[in-house]
């Protein structure tokens, strides 16, 4: 049974509690948006994940997209939710007010992504892309281009995509083949094929805006000679409605192991009328302008899986009687005990908690740093700001959504035999989740960002942004009377970090398979450092609340055994990638290709 109801407490506890010390806050440019409006913006979002969004998750996976006479349909009530939720505001709510967005704040739109995505994940991509889109848009095209498209797009009356992948070249876009001619005015003639375009058709909008990679006649070979463009479906007339169609056509929908109700389309552009966004030959930087934002929304697509699929878990392993405790009977008026009982079942749906509650709280820490790198006017602070952004853009990515794929799967195995069975819905997650790990990069190319370009940036000043107030933190509270132990364990953890750092940056340098062998095992430990750092935080935040006599107690308590749990359990997975970047690649690249 998929069940949910939006985790506010803990949000509300991210948002006002978890990350006031960390520079990033008190934005003048963001004063109005006092605590109680953003709860109350919390809330109203709630409601539209719970009542409008999550019974047209299931239905929605089971009817999925269809495609006649190049026309797509989205599933039964997709198309009655979408106008609500374009109604209701909720396309356009941290959009830059000059384009008719809301221009609300980073760290609470990230939650209400949150919400979204566990609701109703294949609903989620059709906002979610047109607002990346539009940060490609706002920061690189013509004053006329975004004069043309971005009040439309922003108020989700017209939609977004992005168009890089190609049937021969997924992440080595160099070997790219899409052109585009220049037809003497400012617009050009786009011909290819494009694939894996997520919301590339569906009926939602009256137009969709694509902005496609391509290569211009004269442009060098490889990535360098790689421009962007915005093509829409439909020409818009002098009026601003839709007028003639513009030679883009659907081959196909994909047929997916996951998201069936989102519109993945493989496009094909016949000399479509385009516009050039930025500068030819710089598609790239511009694609990664949009790209970089999609990836922390991605991260938050897993949180949000996450956080549904834990749970269904736990209202199954409360509701499920089966054995009896190992330390007595707990339900002693019924046949068995529920499940919930069983120290493995516990391992379970603690595991799913601790990740969800550490990815939200790495979350909303990088998204209060995306407020300060558009709205600080300190240079300092700014600057720090975007380092931090820079580091962990990877690792929001890749490790909410491994975790998340984590969770899902631990759900699954709470339910037994009956997740396996499509009927319980908690399969849906799995299939929903794996993608997430492949999308925006995949998690291995996340991984060998960080140690290739964020790693040795600027001789490590990215790292700087996270290892110092790591590192003040221990220094500040190790002598802790109740968390001693824990900040301890936090200690040992970022002294194999930062050893680990020393080891790869020392062997990357004469080799680099050794950085690449090394990618994936450094990111997880980054993140579990990262992770353990929140939880102490948040475990010395509610002793302190605790102390005072808080009214909801229960929350905070709960706070802390959730710690403890990650330090117990989680953290020495640490340990084991350290051990795993310190043997090197031998083994990992001894087989000859032959031999495989």
């Amino acid at each position: 049974m998929q069940v949910y109801e939006a985790p506010l407490r803990d949000m509300k506890f991210v948002l006002h509690e978890l990350h006031n010390d960390d520079g990033f806050g008190n934005l003048e440019a963001l004063a109005e948006f006092t605590p109680d409006l953003v709860d109350a913006v919390l809330e109203e979002a709630a409601k539209v994940a719970q009542e409008v969004l999550l019974p047209l998750n299931r239905s929605g996976d089971i009817e999925g997209c269809t495609l006649e006479n190049g026309v797509v349909r989205t599933p039964a009530g997709f198309k009655e939710a979408y106008e609500m939720f374009r109604e209701g505001g909720w396309c356009a709510l941290a959009s830059d007010p000059e384009w008719g967005g809301q221009g609300l704040p980073e760290a609470l739109n990230k939650l209400t992504e949150e919400m979204i995505c566990s609701s109703n994940l294949s609903f989620s991509l059709y906002p979610g892309l047109t607002h990346g889109a539009t940060t490609a848009i706002e920061g690189y095209a013509s004053d006329a281009l975004k004069q043309a498209y971005l009040p439309k797009m922003v108020e989700g009356t017209w939609s977004g995509t992005m168009c890089l992948t190609e049937p021969h070249c997924g992440t080595d876009l160099g070997m790219l083949r899409t052109k585009a001619v220049p037809q003497g005015d400012d617009s050009y003639k786009i011909s290819g094929a494009k694939i894996f375009i997520s919301a590339g058709e569906h009926d939602l909008t009256e137009n969709i805006i694509h902005l496609v990679l391509a290569r211009l006649p004269d442009a060098p070979e490889g990535v360098k000679g790689i421009s962007l463009f915005l093509v829409p479906k439909y020409l818009p007339k002098e009026d601003g409605t839709p007028g003639p169609s513009n030679g883009v056509s659907v081959a196909a929908i994909e047929h997916k192991m996951g998201l069936k109700a989102s519109a993945t389309c493989q496009l094909n552009f016949d000399e479509s009328t385009g516009w050039l966004v930025g500068t030819a030959g710089k598609g790239m930087e511009a694609m990664f302008k949009m790209m970089n934002t999609e990836r922390v929304s991605v991260g938050i697509q897993g949180l949000g899986v996450g956080e549904a699929a834990y749970q269904s878990a736990v209202w199954y392993a409360k509701d499920r009687l089966q054995g009896r405790s190992l330390s007595g009977v707990k339900n002693p008026k019924g046949p068995a005990d529920p499940i919930i009982v069983h120290p493995d079942v516990r391992r379970m749906l603690m595991t799913a908690r601790a990740y969800n509650e550490g990815s939200r709280a790495i979350g909303g820490w990088v998204s209060r740093a995306l407020d300060a790198e558009k709205h600080s006017t300190d240079p300092a602070v700014k600057a720090r700001a975007e380092d931090f952004i820079a580091l962990m853009t990877p690792v929001v990515k890749a490790l909410f959504t491994d975790c998340a794929y984590e969770s899902a799967n631990l759900a699954v195995q709470v339910y037994g035999g009956h997740g396996y069975i499509a009927e319980s819905g908690v399969e849906q997650y799995v299939r929903d989740a794996r993608i997430a790990m492949i999308y925006e990069g995949t998690n291995g190319i996340q991984a060998l960002d960080l140690v290739g370009r964020k790693m040795p940036a600027h001789a490590g000043r990215y790292l700087r942004s996270f290892f110092h107030p790591v590192s003040d933190f221990i220094e500040a509270n190790k002598a802790d009377a109740t968390f001693g132990k824990m900040i301890e364990g936090l200690e040992k953890a970022f002294g194999a970090l930062q050893l680990s750092t020393g080891t790869i940056a020392q062997k990357g340098m004469k080799d680099p398979e050794e950085a690449g062998a090394a990618a994936t095992d450094y990111l997880r430990l980054l993140g579990l450092v990262a992770m353990g750092y929140c939880f102490a935080k948040a475990a010395l935040i509610a002793k302190a609340r605790l102390d005072e006599g808080a009214e909801d107690a229960a929350f905070y308590t709960a706070k802390i055994a959730t710690a403890r749990f990650f330090f117990d359990r989680l953290l020495p997975q640490a340990t084991a990638a350290f051990l795993a970047i310190k043997s090197g690649k031998a083994s990992m690249m001894a087989l000859e290709v032959e031999m495989f």
